[in-house]
Formats: structure tokens, sequence, C-alpha cells
């Protein structure tokens, strides 16, 4: 969580500036202190009106306010935050960040600060690639300035490429890493989470009861000691946690491809329930009833996401995390799954029906390694997240 951390937003001009009145609650449900700062061109797109409402704080627009300059007020706003955030930076505001140039609020601000600077840039995407913006962020980055996307895709003005601004998500997750002071610091660490879907036609799949609850946890106890969380969610029906990565997904192919997308990492949590199988064979239309009977189905394996990262060699995590839902005989199978896989630990719980885990917010768990099997007492799944984060904070330590 940001709990009292004070942010300085200085929100630049362009269109994608509508974003940051959510970026503004999202970091004030998480307990932030958000000051804004509205640049001329930012009012072209958001109101002062609207930015302050959310806040809940007046929004600083102008260099000479004789109200505040009495006593150096710009100069105060700028060393009082724990953070600085551009959002959106344009390629104006860059270019003065990166010139030294001091000629209204926000690039006064920007000069005069003695605190950390994260900027999220959004513009069109010659600008973005142009030798003068490319210029500007490489001097930027060597003045210790960190960045946050952009992301490629279409833009306002109909072309497509880099330079779309950083989905909220990822700016509160780029907002964690860098204030965060946790055992984590600066680590990125995966997370998979949630049931996979295996189409059998457009409206039917195969699933499984899984929730996404203690991925979610997992992600969030991670998030709070300081890692950059990569969280990779098959369709769960709990809510992605704040302050990370999400890469939401289908099917188990899906995921196995997002997890290489996300590698290399220091750490791997693989709590996601992949089903095992896929239908070869399914139907791009809706299989209908028929006097010839039951429809056939062709099943294949899917990807062992878990055995395949585990036994990566070069580009392997160093510590590898794998859950075990198991109905009967559970340490027996977990161990054997942890040796057949290939990784560190194994997470096992019994999630029979007469346990309740699966789907709900408790669980009992015994954590298997070389050293054995821990046996945990029943815990809410939060409780677990954060005992076992802290477990993997003191193995990577080592």
């Amino acid at each position: 969580m940001l709990a009292d951390k004070r942010i300085l937003l200085i929100i630049g001009g362009g269109i994608a500036a509508y974003k940051t009145l959510d970026l503004i609650r999202r970091l004030q449900d998480q307990g932030a202190h958000v000051t804004p700062v509205l640049t001329r061109a930012g009012e072209e797109f958001v109101t002062p009106l609207s930015v302050s409402a959310l806040a809940g704080s007046a929004v600083h627009r102008d260099l000479f306010d004789l109200t505040t300059e009495a006593e150096m007020g710009h100069i105060q706003l700028s060393r009082s935050a724990d953070l600085v955030v551009v959002a959106p930076a344009t390629a104006d505001l860059m270019a003065k960040m990166a010139q030294g140039l001091a000629n209204d609020l926000a690039s006064t601000l920007l000069l005069a600060t003695d605190t950390d600077v994260l900027v999220a840039p959004a513009m069109n995407v010659r600008m973005w690639e142009h030798s003068a913006t490319r210029r500007n962020i490489e001097t930027l980055k060597a003045d210790g300035v960190s960045f946050v996307g952009p992301n490629a895709g279409r833009m306002a003005c109909g072309e497509f490429g880099p330079g779309r601004l950083a989905e909220v998500d990822e700016i509160i997750a780029a907002v964690h890493a860098k204030l965060s002071d946790g055992p984590l610091q600066g680590q990125r660490i995966l997370v998979t989470s949630g049931p996979t879907h295996e189409p059998i036609d457009p409206v039917r799949y195969i699933a499984n009861r899984s929730s996404g609850a203690q991925g979610a946890a997992m992600a969030r106890a991670l998030r709070d000691l300081g890692a950059e969380v990569v969280f990779i969610t098959g369709p769960a029906t709990v809510r992605p946690p704040e302050g990370v990565q999400v890469v939401e997904v289908e099917t188990a192919r899906q995921m196995s491809e997002a997890v290489d997308a996300a590698l290399p990492v220091v750490a791997g949590v693989f709590a996601a329930a992949v089903s095992d199988w896929r239908v070869v064979n399914a139907s791009d239309r809706k299989l209908k009833k028929s006097k010839d009977g039951l429809p056939v189905m062709e099943f294949a394996e899917n990807p062992d996401i878990l055995k395949r990262v585990s036994r990566m060699g070069e580009g392997r995590p160093s510590l590898v995390v794998g859950f075990a839902a198991e109905t009967n005989d559970v340490i027996d199978h977990a161990t054997a799954k942890r040796l057949r896989k290939g990784c560190d630990w194994i997470v096992a719980n019994d999630v029979s029906p007469a346990t309740g885990i699966m789907g709900g917010s408790e669980n009992a768990v015994v954590l298997i390694s070389d050293a054995g099997a821990e046996v945990w007492p029943r815990m809410g799944k939060e409780d677990v997240a954060r005992q076992l984060a802290e477990r993997m904070a003191a193995a990577l330590a080592q």
C-alpha cells in the first residue's frame, strides 16, 4: 500500500490526460496523498475543478501565485513530496526537463525538486521516435529520471505505434516500485493466478473452480514487500490487485506465452490452476444436439508451464514456487510433483469439497521443499500470502 505517501502529480497536455483522473482516485484508494499540478496545456483536456474534486485539494497552476510565493511556495511544493509523477509527459515537457528550462510552474518544480521523478510519456508515435526526443530521453535517464511506458497501440490521431500513455495499473506499479522500501525492493517477480478456460465451442469451455484469490493475495503481498510484480491471470472471479502489472489471458497456451514474455524474473510463483488438457477439435460454431449422438472431442496436453520454467537452465528464476491442489494424500502427491517438475518449493493444499478452500477465503497449506514438509495452520489467504512472501524474501536474500 501507499499509506501516507505524498505524490506530486504533474498533468501535462494531451488526450491521455483524462486517465489521470482515474490515477488520482486509485492512488488515494491505496492511502496516498496526491497534490496535483495542471499545466496550461493539460487544462485543455481536464478541468481544474474535476482534478481538484478528485484530489481533495487545490490544483496548482500558476508559477507566480502571490499567496504561496511569499513563502517560496514552488520550492516547498517541489520538495515536500515523496515522489514526483509526470503523466502524461509530453515531448515538450520532457524537452524542458532535459534542457533545464523553467518557464512555468511544472518545469520550475521539476528543476527545483530533489525528489525522485517518474515520467509516463504520451505523444504521437513520430514525436516519440524523433531523434530529439530520443536524445532527451537518454539525458533524463542519465539524470536519474525513471520511465513507465509508453505502450504501443492506436493513437487518438489515428496512427499506430509506441506513444500511448501506460495503463493506470502500470503507472501504479511503477509508483510502488519507486516508493517501496521492503526487502524485495527492485526485484521483478512473476505470479500466475486463476483458472484457464479451454474452448469446446464459442460458448462452452473446460475450466475449474479456482477463484484466483490466493494468487491475487500473493501478488499483493510481494508488492507490499517492494517487488515489481507481473501478474498473469486467467479469467478469475476476484479483481486483480492494484499496483502490479496485470496481464489477462484465457487459455493455458496464452498463459505460457505471457510467462515467456515476462521473463527474466528473479522468482516465479505459479499459483494458477492451469488446465492439463485442451480440446484439439474445438468447434467454431455452437455444438448442437444431433440424432448422430454425442460429439466426439479430441484432447491434447497443454504446456507444462511450471516444469518448463523450473528446468530452464540459463535464465531460470532463482526461486520457483509451484502450487498443488490435491483431494487426497496431499503431502505424498505434492512431494512427488515437486520432484517431477523440478521447482524449489511446492505449496500444497487439500481442495476436496469438505474443506471449503477452493473459492473460499481461507487456506491450509503444506510448504514442501528440500527440507521436507512444513504444515501451516489454517488461516486467511492473505495471511498465507504474507507468510509465504516473507519466506521468499528471506530465501532470495541468501
